[in-house]
């Protein structure tokens, strides 16, 4: 039994290691026999430590496994989640899209990308041993938020997308998950896992399509029939066999309202969204200066944007979290542009002190409220606040304001 769990364990290791030819040796080792484990190479230890929680999962019967994977679902609704799936590792088509997605220069400025593209793919080399990912959903439909629409429709006021006016559900979600994998590790004992939510290169969306928990939609989105689309994901990696769940089925049928509802064009074509257009990545992810020809496209949306999933039909469905800490904090769902311009570095960090939020910085806070303040309809008080920001220490915002203050100039000489 221990040398099947440590064949299973170096085939796992392998499989996690092919590109970089570490786990040749492994493998070369192990088929011609004879060997100790301990002296096979420099991952011996790296080996005995993935084949110990191997066996661990082998020990355990299929009526066993069934009976496990319905007490994860159990106990992962009982610890918040609104729904959770399993999924095995096989990414194949998903890796290669991704792949000529990265070729096509789509990622933009996130080197992080290319960087790890194929490991993203490949769970068993993100953490050797992973036989299975149990994917959660939390939705965060926030109810008590203003109308979105009504924010958007107002050029004075600041739009700031829905999953970001509450608490950052990063940490929220990484110690659920952790109980949940507390949880399992009381019924069958030390097992190789991992916790994921934002935080590693993980193909979060297409775990989730596998996993039962809806479809990715035109705009690259996931949806699940009876909750929409506005919902967080995080993932499990597990070095348990246990049952997969089937995966939904795609139900965009012939519509395509999302593609032309977005801004600034960045849904090139149905399931292909390009991140270099997109608003989310420009406010959030973008580090340098905007693109001019996309600054008046933007509106009124300082962080993130909402509006492909805003018109999509099955959004009718969103749900509510089960607490408040989705709900808006600070006024953030109500405020004017002149209003969050005006906070200090200090106020930005206090006031979004544990919102996902903080951690683009003050620098690219006022950038994107400053080209938002060149979009809103020309005042004294948008001149005002723009002029106040003027002579900023950063040359990003300095730039932007100048942008911003250039476009009403215009507008007053017209």
């Amino acid at each position: 039994m221990v040398d099947d769990c440590l064949a299973g364990a170096a085939h796992q290791y392998v499989a996690g290691n092919t590109d970089n030819g570490r786990g040749v040796l492994i493998e070369r080792s192990y088929s011609g026999g004879g060997q100790n484990w301990q002296e096979v190479s420099v991952h011996a230890v790296i080996i005995a430590q993935v084949g110990t929680l191997y066996c661990a999962a082998m020990d355990l019967t299929a009526a066993q496994l069934d009976t496990l994977a319905t007490d994860i679902r159990t106990i992962a609704i009982e610890l918040g989640f609104d729904a959770v799936g399993i999924a095995g590792i096989d990414l194949f088509e998903d890796e290669e899209r991704l792949v000529a997605w990265l070729d096509a220069g789509f990622a933009g400025e996130m080197h992080y990308m290319p960087r790890f593209a194929r490991r993203r793919a490949r769970p068993a080399e993100i953490k050797p041993g992973t036989l299975r990912v149990i994917s959660v959903r939390s939705d965060y439909w926030p109810t008590k938020a203003r109308d979105a629409l009504a924010v958007l429709s107002d050029p004075e006021s600041a739009y700031v997308s829905r999953y970001a006016l509450g608490r950052d559900y990063h940490r929220l979600l990484r110690n659920r998950l952790q109980d949940l994998a507390d949880a399992i590790e009381k019924r069958v004992g030390p097992f190789g896992h991992r916790v994921f939510v934002d935080t590693g290169p993980v193909m979060e969306k297409p775990l989730a399509r596998n996993a039962g928990l809806g479809w990715i939609g035109k705009h690259t989105n996931l949806i699940h029939p009876k909750a929409g689309s506005f919902f967080f994901l995080g993932e499990l990696y597990i070095a348990l066999p246990l049952p997969v769940d089937t995966p939904t089925g795609e139900h965009c049928g012939s519509c395509s309202a999302c593609l032309p509802a977005c801004p600034t064009g960045a849904i090139v074509g149905p399931y292909k969204l390009d991140a270099r257009r997109c608003i989310s990545y420009l406010t959030i992810e973008l580090e340098g200066s905007i693109p001019e020809d996309l600054r008046a496209l933007m509106g009124n949306r300082i962080y993130g944007c909402d509006d492909c999933q805003l018109v999509c039909p099955w959004n009718k469905f969103a749900r509510p979290p089960a607490s408040d800490v989705y709900e808006p904090r600070h006024r953030l769902d109500a405020s004017s542009l002149i209003e969050l311009f005006a906070w200090t570095a200090e106020e930005f960090d206090e006031r979004l002190r544990g919102s996902a939020i903080r951690r683009i910085g003050h620098d690219r806070w006022l950038r994107n409220i400053a080209v938002a303040l060149g979009n809103a309809p020309t005042s004294g008080h948008v001149i005002a606040a723009l002029s106040a920001r003027q002579h900023h220490p950063s040359p990003l915002v300095q730039e932007h304001v100048q942008w911003a203050l250039s476009r009403h100039a215009s507008a007053i000489n017209r």
